[in-house]
């Protein structure tokens, strides 16, 4: 099991929050997702052999968010 944390820029509405956790939670290999509206983070766990950190990444990209890093562990 991987983790990753994506900084995404600024969220701007606690809609937010629930459009990228409803996608992201419909995704095979993810585990669980967090954001963190504070801070702009979304924070995942996810099995690498179904999903990779690029490909959630992709996915939020797809909603309309600008991913200004990526960190994985």
């Amino acid at each position: 099991m991987k983790k990753s944390v994506f900084q995404l820029e600024e969220l701007t509405c606690p809609s937010c929050i629930k459009k990228i956790e409803t996608t992201l939670t419909k995704v095979d290999g993810i585990e669980s997702v967090k954001v963190l509206f504070n801070s702009s983070k979304v924070k995942t766990d996810f099995n690498e052999e179904q999903v990779t950190a690029a490909q959630i990444e992709e996915t939020i990209k797809k909603l309309g968010y600008e991913v200004l890093s990526t960190k994985v562990s």
